[in-house]
């Protein structure tokens, strides 16, 4: 079961704002996921994280010490950081660990964990497939340590039964099982899911864009969406080849580059040069325009970041400060460069 952790203590007045993955870019990893039962459970607090129903109005709000921006999960009530923290890590025989497929230690695990979270992060996501369960005991072991308190949502079996209100959300499920699973919570008056997890960056769009929204307006799931740089490919990295030191040179990960090396991954690497004078215009960096990107679509709630230290955590919490300069006008130059903006039916018919 992957689970996402949303959690509000520290700073509290401050972090709650002046008001108070169908995987495209890796088989494998589909097929792993597939064989699981896929679910995302988010874990709030009572207090902190919650706006009450009769608020629900309120689509954004900002951290008066961090900046940060919180956003409603769906219509659930939940309020989110509209930039989460993706923890992946593999622990080797060295006690040495891989975050987000690169290495680092336990300590720098610990760093971007806290960097996060005084940054008004309140939403980390992790599962049990992640080093064999390692990573959800390193997740743990860092919340435990910072003395951050947080409320644990049972297990869906647990909840179903006790008939707990908690929350629930799914990852990379398709349209249609979200929808059956809607349909059966009404049916035997159960909890629906909240939110679904799914990939969303510059090269990955008509899900988010065109099912989600529907699903939205349909039974109030929101958007919680992850790999905003598609595996590093954004980042500009692979311009002039693969590094050594990338998660592309490794034998595992021989889909990315090839991936990469394709006529597509050329093409991409293209466009991106394109995306780097738009991103020289507006004062930021690559990585930056592209999580601002993800962020100016309403309909996501949170974009899970996925870094391997500090600095590059860094810069891609600021690209909340780029958000403001995404004006319709910048979007429509991005979306002429990549040429792939989904429409729905209801852009055809009209």
């Amino acid at each position: 079961m992957q689970v996402s952790i949303a959690c509000t203590d520290h700073n509290l007045k401050g972090r709650n704002g002046d008001h108070g993955k169908t995987n495209t870019t890796s088989p494998n990893v589909v097929n792993a996921a597939r064989a699981k039962f896929r679910t995302v459970a988010i874990i709030a607090r009572s207090f902190g994280s919650f706006t009450p129903r009769h608020h629900i109005s309120l689509k954004e709000s900002t951290g008066k010490l961090t900046g940060m921006k919180y956003r409603n999960l769906g219509k659930s009530g939940l309020r989110v950081s509209c930039l989460g923290l993706g923890e992946y890590y593999i622990i080797s025989k060295k006690d040495i660990s891989i975050c987000c497929m690169f290495w680092c230690s336990k300590s720098v695990a610990e760093q971007l964990m806290t960097i996060a979270y005084e940054s008004g992060v309140n939403l980390f996501d992790t599962a049990e497939v992640y080093a064999s369960g390692k990573a959800e005991v390193i997740l743990g072991n860092i919340i435990k340590k910072k003395g951050w308190r947080y409320e644990i949502v049972r297990a869906m079996t647990y909840v179903i039964n006790q008939g707990m209100s908690m929350y629930w959300g799914t990852s990379r499920w398709t349209a249609m099982e979200i929808m059956e699973a809607y349909s059966v919570a009404r049916q035997f008056n159960l909890i629906p899911p909240v939110c679904e997890q799914a990939e969303y960056h510059l090269f990955q769009r008509e899900k988010v864009e065109v099912q989600l929204p529907e699903l939205y307006h349909k039974i109030g799931v929101g958007a919680m969406t992850w790999s905003p740089l598609a595996c590093g490919i954004i980042t500009g990295k692979y311009e002039n080849g693969i590094p050594e030191s990338s998660r592309a040179a490794m034998k595992s990960y021989q889909w990315l580059k090839d991936k990469i090396v394709s006529e597509d991954g050329r093409k991409q690497q293209a466009k991106l040069k394109e995306l780097g004078h738009i991103a020289e215009k507006l004062g930021c960096t690559l990585p930056q325009l592209a999580v601002a990107w993800c962020l100016r679509n309403e309909g996501v709630s949170s974009v899970l970041l996925g870094t391997s230290n500090a600095e590059q955590l860094t810069e891609n919490l600021g690209a909340i400060q780029v958000l403001p300069k995404m004006t319709s006008h910048v979007v429509s130059d991005i979306d002429h460069i990549l040429g792939n903006r989904p429409y729905s039916k209801k852009d055809y018919r009209s």
